[in-house]
């Protein structure tokens, strides 16, 4: 008698998933392991920029879910960046709110903003530049409205209130303390989990059919919209987050810090660097853009003798972005994470 042992269908691509998330964890593991040891082999000065690198790390993963993986472009992620941010500092000065119950209050807040972007914008079928440029105006109306506006303190901002002590429910710590440095880094393995297990979920496998062929996700009954909505509201959530964290740690906010556009390239830089769709690609954008502006200052303070013009002057960093993101497009036009995948995948 022969036994015949048949595959249902569907089984392969469910075990498939299930390797790729297993070996995701893994690295996520390895990585998370030789990251905690950071803050015992940096000089303390360096703590700044570590913290810095990891807030550059949550922007770009949230930019990342919603431009990356679904494929909706936004110059506007400041918006989301600027909502976390002032939810944690108008709670807390007025109302003095922990900042973690604001991480929640101004995610929910971000999520509900995206939800009302991308209904009107889909709506009325704005895709590719327009959507991009739709985005752009949203964050440049909100840092207007925050110039402008007395009871978020105008252009004066926001200072966080100075606690005598540290404090784990306040996320107060004294200048550079470790603490903040492993509470980024749980922040961004929450993010990178989050991610990781939507993509893998029913509507994240949605999401990427959307974005590759919208149209044919349409006609095998993919709700678009509801995808779609779904994916920038998880994206302005996550950015959110960043921004709450930021004010915690500067301890400081104004309408231009929240709501710049500087906010925005600095999810998109690190995201398009390090490989735009791929999990591991805005945490190698961010450790490479993170510190470059504390090298360039350090350049122009002391210059080298073929750099003497460039001394006293400001923005090399800028030009540094522009300069990097210029070979990254031309050299490894799928960022560093994404063109190293390719060349394994071909070897």
């Amino acid at each position: 008698m022969t036994i015949t042992t048949e595959t249902r269908p569907g089984s392969a691509a469910i075990q498939n998933r299930r390797q790729s998330i297993q070996r995701s964890l893994i690295i996520l593991v390895v990585i998370t392991v030789l990251a905690a040891f950071a803050p015992a082999l940096l000089p303390e000065s360096s703590q700044t920029i570590a913290v810095r690198v990891l807030i550059f790390a949550i922007m770009a993963i949230g930019w990342n879910l919603m431009s990356g993986y679904g494929g909706m472009f936004s110059f506007g992620h400041a918006a989301f960046f600027g909502i976390g941010a002032y939810t944690d500092v108008y709670l807390l000065e007025h109302f003095g709110w922990s900042p973690w119950i604001s991480l929640v209050v101004g995610a929910m807040l971000a999520a509900l903003v995206a939800i009302c972007i991308g209904y009107l914008a889909f709506r009325y079928k704005l895709r590719s530049a327009y959507f991009a440029l739709a985005t752009f105006a949203f964050a440049e109306m909100l840092r207007l409205l925050a110039t402008n506006t007395s009871w978020v303190n105008g252009t004066t901002g926001f200072h966080v209130p100075l606690l005598p002590d540290n404090s784990w429910s306040m996320l107060q710590f004294a200048a550079n303390a470790p603490q903040y440095y492993y509470i980024g880094l749980a922040l961004v393995v929450i993010c990178l989990l989050i991610t990781m297990f939507y993509l893998r979920s029913r509507t994240g496998i949605h999401t990427v059919a959307v974005r590759d062929n919208e149209d044919a996700a349409d006609a095998l009954g993919v709700n678009v919209m509801r995808v779609k909505l779904t994916t920038m509201a998880l994206s302005a959530a996550i950015t959110s987050v960043a921004g709450m964290f930021y004010a915690q740690y500067f301890m400081f906010v104004d309408p231009d810090i929240a709501f710049g556009q500087a906010q925005s390239v600095q999810a998109i830089a690190p995201a398009v660097i390090g490989g735009v769709a791929t999990l591991w690609g805005p945490l190698v954008g961010a450790l490479i853009l993170g510190p470059l502006s504390d090298l360039t200052a350090g350049w122009l303070r002391n210059p080298p003798t073929f750099l003497e013009f460039l001394s006293g002057r400001g923005g090399l960093d800028v030009v540094l972005y522009s300069i990097l993101l210029i070979v990254i497009a031309l050299v490894l036009p799928k960022g560093i994470v994404g063109s190293i995948r390719d060349w394994w995948k071909r070897r």
